[in-house]
Formats: structure tokens, C-alpha cells, sequence
């Protein structure tokens, strides 16, 4: 098929270099060779079939002339440098922690700090509070691309850390292995360790064996196994333990991932079976013992059928989260030294939506999130009463962490407008630890508002909105409206330092809890999957029109965005609704869903998105597909695309597909830009620069498309 392309490609791109070179106010042309698919009887056009040969010169050469017009064309608004300075000026102002990891008396984490524009791999003495640098990514690029940290473990006694390294966003991990005193490399230097080494490191009472998790030659995220290794043995000698193909008697899918739970005082190990994206698991249980020594015997604890989805390893108990007949989750207690034997109850399901977990020497420590505030429980081993830990004010809890060997845990609580706090609780109450300080963006003036919108049916939706205080409600103000909608995960309070370059010019900014998030549990997430997923997209919609209709804005002045998944909310808003936005942001979103499962990660995703193999999925697809929902002749929204050439998530072939599309179709006069960073990928390991500069150039092409006078082409009125 790309030959057919092939044979008109050079004079294509003559003309598109010239196009560029000239100065056009036209995209580059694309080349459009439709290939016409019958599904149950269904005949589906689909023109830019051919690039879904990413690799493929021709494609490559595609993305960097749309992404050359898209930097000449940005490169003119006057307002844009300012506002990159103002962005990356808020982001390196606020330094940032993530992916706490306390050990005995070390504490690990990522930092984002002033001055470095990659997250450092840090490790504090919790004794004196002495802080050192253990990996700083810009030490150890190769090729001239840039180095991620993707994920860390440390050993028990905290003495060597194993961590995944890869090269422009591309999350390729290559698994290292750092003697944390002396931060000299061990040999070890292991390929194809994926994107799960965070759940899938496991680390020996010895401190010289870890289990992890690797993929064949060829293979990115399909059949896994779990490996043990030694330090200092070659890879090709682990024994595969556990993972897809290994026991005869345990069936695993090619798409399964797998990982362990195991707990210092037990003598039990839990393997957790991940099928895909789907929330249900299925979960077994064997020796430690005795599968170090590969003769485990593993019993099956629960199918998918029992609804459990997460579990936590106490002694002999296993925790688990599960939505069966709780639609916002309980937490059920097993006893693993009795086989057999009922599960107790530990936490009854409420109005809380039970999310996460951690175990901690003392109790079990529970997080939720109930009407938009996050909320933590202890609940203590054996049979006592539960009770709510207080935190310090209304906000999100961003991350939970625990050494199971100390009593109390580290949590990373944040809101809107209150910049991240690393706390410690413990049964002598909630302190602040002094790890962040106080973010430099002041949003003092920034007022925060969560009201209920009736959808198309009538359901309430939440919505949250974040403006000036005072402002005026005359329809003028420039305003953002974003959505997700998958995958169960709720759009909780985040802060984020640089909506304040966006709200300081008297922007609003708003969020939508469309369906298929996980504000209200598993019934809100299934209400915006598959044969529902249009309720995310009319959500919206939803949202967008009490914005107008309450005068926080206008369709002139009003702009949507969505990432990933929200890549369908916000296609499919911008394809129902042309006439209710000045603009969009389709930032590495699906798009494609009829061959969204042909890509690498696709397959996995099938229980969220659904697949054309079943005809009533097939139909709720093609329905809701940002890319077959773009209508010839139709005056569309102006519309920015932003995708990673290295994308290992969402295929760059996805906005491709969609950009060209919308450029073909649109009859407004508004651009359809497509951006590409070809040192990224979907986000993961971006530097401050990247991301000011992807949120700097979107939100400068909003304020052009929505009139400030301070972002128009070539005019110089600031």
C-alpha cells in the first residue's frame, strides 16, 4: 500500500517545501489513498491508511514538513515567547517529588528542581535530612537524546537501587542496578524491561536477588514473564518463574502482565494477574520459598468474576479492593494460611470511592476520594474500629507510600490551588515534612467552584472550575475546558503552577468529570466505556454549554483540551459541536478506534475501548471515533494536534491521521496544526522545557484563535 503512496511522494513534498519555505497560509497537502474495510456489512473509508507505516521514510518526512509549517506558523504570534518564558518560569519556580519510596531510615524520590531540566533520582537520610543526587538523568545520555528515569526499587536494606533508564520518552527501559553509598554502576544492563518495573521489581531478603519482569526479542508489552535475578549473572541465565507460557496448568493471555506482592514478614507471595486495562484481576497464591526455588504450587485465590482489582500483602492476610456489589469499592481481608476459607470484610463499601492502599507496620492505610476531596482511613489489622485520618485541608491524595516495616506512611497531598505537601502520619498525627516548600505561584486570587451540570440524560455531572475571584460572567472570558473519561481514573485536584500563566491574564479554567472517569466509582466508569463511551463525549458537551450559558465565556472564547484517552472526549466534542468552540487541543489522543487495536499497546486496551471483532462494539466505535466522525464540508474548530515521535502508547500514526483528516475536511478558514516533538513521547520523562513549551505554544494558538490582540501574527501590541 505505501508503494501506491510512494510513486507521488516527491512531488508531494516539493510542493510542500515550497508551501512552508513560502510562507503559506495552507497546510502542506497530504497524500490520500483510501482503503475501504468491510465490517458486519459496514463499508469503511479510510484515506491515510498509510501511515500507519510509522516508521516508514515517507511518514517521517510527513511529520516534520506539518510540524515545520505548524513552527512557522506559531513562530509569528507575537505573544508566543513571552508566554513560553511565563510558563517554564512557573514550572522550574515550583519544584515538584514524586514516587516516594521510604526505606528503613532512607527515603527515595524523583525531584523537579530549578536549574535541572530532568527529575533527578534523590535518596534523604530521614535522621539528618542529608540529600544527595543519585542519578541525574543529563549525566547519562547517549546519542545526544534524552535520558529518563522511568521507574526505581530499592533493596531492603536500602544499599543498591535497580532502575529503569530510556531514551526520548520512549519508555524503553533499559533496568540498571546503583550502589546507592558510592553511586557506581553494577554490570547489569537488561533490555526489554517495559513499563511496569515500578509494580514488577521485587527485591530478596538477601539484597543481592530481585524478581522482574521482561518481554521476548520483539516483543513490547506481550507475553511477559517474571525473571529472578542475581547480581552480577547474565540475564540469559534467569529462571522464568512466573509470566505467560510458564506453568502449563495456568493459562495467561498474550496481553497479561503480571507482577508480585510480597511482604517482609510473610512467608506467602501473591502474583497478580493484570488482563490488560481491565479493572478485574485475577490473583494466586504460593510459598516464597518455594518459588525461589521454581517449585512454586499456586492457588488460585479469585477470577475476574470476584471483582478484585488491587491487593496488599500483610503476613498471612491478603487486602483486596473490590467492586463486587460496592460500586465504590470495599476492602475484603484473606486468610492465606486457611485455603478455603471466606474472605472478612475490613472496610464496608460508602460514599467514598476506596482507590489505593498501603501497608504500613501498624495498620492499612486506605485512600478515596469522596465528592472530589481525598480521604484516608486506617484500618488496623485483626478487628478493630476503622477510623479517618485528618488531613490538613481539602485536597487530592497524589501518592501513598509506606515502608511495611515502620508504623505510619508518607503521603503527597495537593489541590487546585495548594501547592504539594510531602506529609507524615503516624499514630502521633499528621506533620509536614519539609520536603517540598512552598510553591512560588501564588493563586490567592484564584477561586475554585464544583458544580453539577445535567447531561443529555438528564445525569448530574461534575463540574469544576478554577477563574479569578470576582469575575465578571459577560461571556468574554478566555476559557479552557478539559476532559478524560477512561480507564476508571478520576480528574482529582492537581496542582499545577502553570495554569497560572493562563489564569493570570483573566482565563478560566475548568475541568469536566465526564463518564468513564472514576469520580463515583466503577458505575461512573462503565456509564463512559465501550457501548457508552458517547456519554464522555456528550459530558462534555454538557459542561461546555453551561459555561456558555451561565456567561464564564462564549463559543468564541472558549477552547477544549484532551490527552490520551481524552483524545475521543475532545475529538468527539469538536465533531458533535463544531459550532461551540474557538478551538482545540488533541494532545496524543486516540483517534483511530478502528485500528486503535493494531497498535502496540492496542490490544490490552480492548476492554476499554472495545474491539471490531464483535459487532455491537464494532458500531459504538466507528460512532465515536474522532477520526470517522470528521464530515467533509464542515466548519470546524481551529484545532492544534500535539503528538511524540517516540510515543509508545498512542501511536503517532493516530493524531497524524486525524490532523490530515480535519485539514482535508474543514471549510471554516481556522489552521489545523500539527505539532511534533521528536526528542518525546507521550509525556512520560518530558523535561520542564518540553512541557512549557507544548503548553506555552497551545495556549498561545488559543489566545490567536480567540482574538487577543497580544497573539495575533506579525503584530506587535504588547
Amino acid at each position: 500500500m505505501i508503494d501506491r503512496v510512494a510513486a507521488r511522494w516527491l512531488a508531494i513534498m516539493i510542493v510542500a517545501s515550497f508551501a512552508v519555505n513560502a510562507g503559506a497560509a495552507a497546510p502542506p497537502p497530504t497524500p490520500s489513498m483510501a482503503v475501504v474495510d468491510s465490517y458486519f456489512g459496514v463499508q469503511v473509508s479510510d484515506p491515510y491508511r498509510w501511515m500507519e507505516d510509522s516508521k516508514s521514510t515517507e511518514f517521517q518526512t510527513w511529520l516534520r514538513v506539518q510540524n515545520a509549517f505548524t513552527e512557522q506558523t506559531l513562530a509569528q504570534l507575537d505573544g508566543r515567547a513571552r508566554m513560553r518564558e511565563r510558563v517554564l518560569e512557573l514550572a522550574q519556580q515550583s519544584p515538584n517529588v514524586r514516587d516516594l519510596q521510604p526505606n528503613a531510615n532512607l527515603l527515595f524520590y524523583l525531584a523537579s528542581d530549578p536549574g535541572h531540566p530532568r527529575r533527578r533520582l534523590m535518596v534523604e537520610d530521614r535522621r539528618s535530612g542529608e540529600r544527595r543526587v543519585l542519578v541525574d538523568p543529563v549525566t547519562v545520555e547517549r546519542d545526544g537524546k534524552p535520558v529518563a528515569v522511568d521507574w526505581f526499587k530499592a533493596s531492603p536494606d536500602g544499599s543498591k537501587i535497580a532502575l529503569g533508564l530510556s531514551q526520548g520518552g520512549s519508555e524503553d527501559s533499559v533496568l540498571r542496578v546503583l550502589d546507592v553509598k558510592t553511586t557506581q554502576w553494577f554490570s547489569e544492563n537488561i533490555d526489554r524491561t517495559g513499563v511496569n518495573g515500578a509494580w514488577t521489581i521485587v527485591w530478596l531478603a538477601d539484597n543481592r536477588r530481585f524478581f522482574y519482569e521482561r518481554t521476548p526479542e520483539g516483543e513490547r508489552y506481550d507475553k511477559s514473564r517474571l525473571y529472578l535475578h542475581e547480581l552480577g549473572r547474565d540475564p540469559a541465565r534467569d529462571p522464568a518463574l512466573w509470566g505467560y507460557g510458564v506453568h502449563p496448568n495456568i493459562h495467561l493471555d498474550t496481553h497479561d502482565y503480571t507482577y508480585l506482592r510480597t511482604d517482609p514478614d510473610s512467608e506467602f507471595v501473591v502474583a497478580v494477574v493484570v488482563p490488560g486495562v481491565a479493572n478485574e484481576r485475577r490473583f494466586y497464591s504460593a510459598r516464597l520459598t518455594d518459588l525461589v526455588s521454581s517449585k512454586a504450587q499456586w492457588r488460585l485465590l479469585a477470577g475476574g468474576e470476584a471483582q478484585w482489582f488491587r491487593g496488599y500483602l500483610h503476613g498471612k492476610d491478603l487486602y483486596v479492593l473490590s467492586h463486587d456489589a460496592a460500586p465504590r469499592n470495599k476492602v475484603l481481608r484473606i486468610d492465606l494460611s486457611r485455603p478455603g476459607s471466606e474472605p472478612e470484610l475490613a472496610l464496608p463499601g460508602g460514599s467514598t470511592v476506596l482507590a489505593d492502599a498501603v501497608v504500613a507496620r501498624d495498620a492499612l492505610y486506605v485512600s478515596g476520594i469522596d465528592a472530589g476531596v481525598g480521604r484516608i482511613f486506617r484500618v488496623p489489622y485483626g478487628h478493630g474500629p476503622v477510623a479517618p485520618v485528618a488531613l490538613p485541608f481539602d485536597g487530592s491524595v497524589r501518592e501513598m507510600a509506606s515502608d511495611p516495616r515502620r508504623d505510619g506512611f508518607l503521603l503527597k497531598l495537593e489541590g487546585w490551588t495548594q501547592s504539594p505537601r510531602i506529609l507524615e502520619v503516624t499514630n502521633h498525627g499528621v506533620h509536614d515534612t519539609r520536603l517540598l516548600p512552598p510553591a512560588h505561584a501564588d493563586f490567592s486570587d484564584i477561586a475554585v467552584t464544583r458544580m453539577l451540570v445535567p447531561s443529555h440524560d438528564g445525569v448530574q455531572v461534575p463540574l469544576t472550575i478554577l477563574a479569578p475571584k470576582g469575575v465578571a460572567l459577560d461571556g468574554r472570558n478566555p476559557t479552557i475546558l478539559t476532559g478524560y473519561g477512561a480507564y476508571g481514573f478520576a480528574s482529582e485536584p492537581r496542582f499545577d503552577p502553570k495554569l497560572l500563566a493562563w489564569l493570570e491574564r483573566g482565563g478560566i479554567y475548568a475541568v469536566a468529570h465526564v463518564r468513564g472517569g472514576g469520580e463515583y466509582g466503577e458505575e461512573w466508569h462503565k456509564a463512559g466505556q465501550i457501548l457508552t463511551k458517547s456519554n464522555s463525549i456528550l459530558d462534555f458537551v454538557a459542561c461546555a454549554d453551561y459555561l456558555v450559558d451561565r456567561g464564564y465565556t462564549s463559543p468564541a472564547k472558549l477552547a477544549g483540551t484532551g490527552s490520551s484517552a481524552g483524545g475521543i472526549t475532545i475529538g468527539g466534542a469538536i465533531t458533535e459541536r463544531p459550532e461551540l468552540f474557538a478551538a482545540a487541543q488533541h494532545n496524543v489522543g486516540e483517534a483511530d478506534l478502528l485500528r486503535s487495536e493494531l497498535q502496540p499497546t492496542g490490544p490490552a486496551n480492548v476492554p476499554e475501548f472495545g474491539t471490531v471483532k464483535r459487532k455491537y462494539q464494532f458500531l459504538a466505535m466507528l460512532s465515536n471515533s474522532p477520526y470517522h466522525r470528521v464530515v467533509d464540508g464542515t466548519a470546524y474548530p481551529a484545532v492544534i494536534i500535539t503528538t511524540g515521535a517516540n510515543d509508545p502508547r498512542v501511536s503517532p500514526w493516530q493524531p497524524g491521521k486525524f490532523a490530515a483528516r480535519l485539514q482535508a475536511a474543514s471549510v471554516s478558514g481556522k489552521p489545523v496544526l500539527l505539532r511534533v516533538d521528536f526528542d518525546g513521547g507521550h509525556g512520560v520523562g518530558a523535561t520542564d522545557a518540553q512541557q512549557a513549551a507544548v503548553v506555552a505554544d497551545v495556549w498561545s494558538f488559543f489566545l490567536w484563535q480567540m482574538g487577543d490582540r497580544a497573539f495575533q501574527p506579525g503584530k506587535s501590541r504588547q
